[in-house]
């Protein structure tokens, strides 16, 4: 009876920690969903060329945030050693300003060469016009996930959400006025257009990273220290991060641009059965996170039981997620798609591929959970192979086997994702078990 009483503490804590977070993640969403709506209001050749620029900054800046995503499970880890860290605040900082010079040197490469890509004619200067002012975005970007993670290792995580979610409507704002214009009085701001789209994503990401680095004020009064093993950690950790989310990020895109080519009709269902998926992942993400904050805590402290309790509880709440989502997709398929998509063929051919997203689902699941836990260990190497070779090596091959060789398109491509995550939570589970047993 007291174990179970402990559970429930454990996993009320976790939950706890994990809300604030899912509220950050979700921010992310809604920008990036404000950002298209307004896009297409404006005209159809924006909404694509922004929706081309965006995934081309973010792809780039992705490797960026990867590296300082390490920035959290390491501190966590420092903190569980009793190991004092807060000196550590202004060289995280420094840290996330450098890494991001290279990613933003690349994006500035992409730029000089973007004619290379062979967008069509009408795209081609907003796609530059965008990328040219985005490109900047990624060094107050890489500060505050820095100090966000540094702000969660020590398990603050509401104002850096409060914050990301407060700027969904500074950026809805600034996108409508910079956009279409305002004019009331003696106040004109011209439209914009696409530049306006990018002034108000530089704009609301500096204002982010403004207002977390006035609330961490105290923090710079602490001393400047150089640590090369806190260095070496960061990359030790952040690296694989960094590679696992670039090889996922390339899989998916791939994924998406070959289905493209088969009909409009499958690119549709595709980004539908994604949308959902990315809607329970980021969930799943945002517990991850808060497993892998106080597994690093106890790993410092090298207290095994407290490592394998919070193993056990985020794996159940993970579960519990999976759970719940299966019963909304299983009762209310058609309900949740239509949210996206009104065309009765759209429905019915989603409603098909909701049995491969479901299973998608459950092993995306459990390789998030237990991604959190590895991070949490600072054992993260595994985590870059297991996405390599899912994405890569599994999901691509097998989807163009089924589509171009069997005719089985859409069908085949989510079999291809399915069997690459259950491949992921097979090795990352493992890895966790040879982990806590080797303790």
């Amino acid at each position: 009876m007291n174990k179970l009483k402990e559970y429930k503490e454990i996993i009320l804590n976790l939950i706890k920690l994990s809300l604030p977070i899912l509220g950050g993640n979700i921010s992310q969403i809604l920008i990036s969903f404000a950002d298209n709506a307004v896009a297409g209001r404006y005209s159809t050749v924006a909404l694509g060329a922004i929706s081309v620029a965006s995934a081309i900054v973010m792809t780039i800046t992705i490797g960026a945030i990867g590296l300082i995503l390490s920035v959290s499970p390491v501190i966590s880890n420092f903190r569980g050693q009793n190991i004092p860290s807060k000196k550590y605040f202004k060289l995280t900082i420094l840290f996330s300003f450098l890494v991001s010079i290279p990613f933003f040197l690349i994006l500035e490469l992409i730029l000089k060469h973007i004619d290379l890509i062979g967008l069509s004619p009408d795209m081609v200067n907003y796609v530059k016009e965008y990328i040219a002012i985005c490109a900047w975005t990624i060094f107050p970007v890489a500060i505050f996930v820095a100090i966000k993670e540094f702000l969660q290792a020590y398990e603050k995580v509401v104002f850096a959400n409060v914050v990301m979610l407060s700027m969904v409507v500074v950026n809805l704002i600034l996108n409508i006025v910079l956009t279409f214009g305002f004019n009331f009085h003696s106040i004109i701001i011209p439209a914009m257009g696409v530049k306006g789209l990018a002034i108000s994503t530089l704009i609301s990401k500096t204002l982010a990273t403004v207002l977390i680095l006035l609330y961490c004020i105290p923090l710079f009064k602490t001393s400047f220290e150089v640590s090369k093993k806190y260095l070496k950690d960061l990359f030790k950790v952040g690296t694989p991060i960094s590679a696992a989310i670039f090889f996922e990020f390339l899989g998916f895109n791939l994924t998406a641009v070959l289905i493209g080519k088969f009909s409009s009709l499958f690119a549709a269902v595709h980004n539908i059965i994604l949308c959902i998926a990315n809607c329970t992942f980021m969930i799943v993400l945002s517990v991850s996170n808060a497993t892998s904050i106080k597994v690093g805590y106890y790993n410092g402290k090298k207290d095994k039981e407290n490592i394998i309790k919070y193993s056990i509880a985020n794996i159940f709440i993970v579960l519990l997620i999976c759970v719940v989502s299966f019963l909304i997709l299983g009762f209310f398929s058609e309900n949740v798609i239509s949210i996206f998509s009104n065309d009765i063929e759209v429905i019915e051919l989603s409603k098909k591929i909701l049995v491969f997203a479901m299973a998608f689902l459950f092993f995306d699941g459990v390789q998030g959970s237990c991604v959190g836990i590895l991070k949490g260990l600072k054992d993260t190497k595994i985590i870059a192979f297991t996405m390599l070779g899912g994405y890569l090596l599994i999901a691509i091959p097998i989807g163009i086997y089924l589509a171009y060789q069997k005719g089985i398109v859409l069908e085949g491509f989510w079999m291809g994702l399915s069997l690459a995550l259950a491949f992921a939570a097979i090795v990352t589970s493992s890895r966790v078990i040879y982990n806590i047993k080797k303790m």
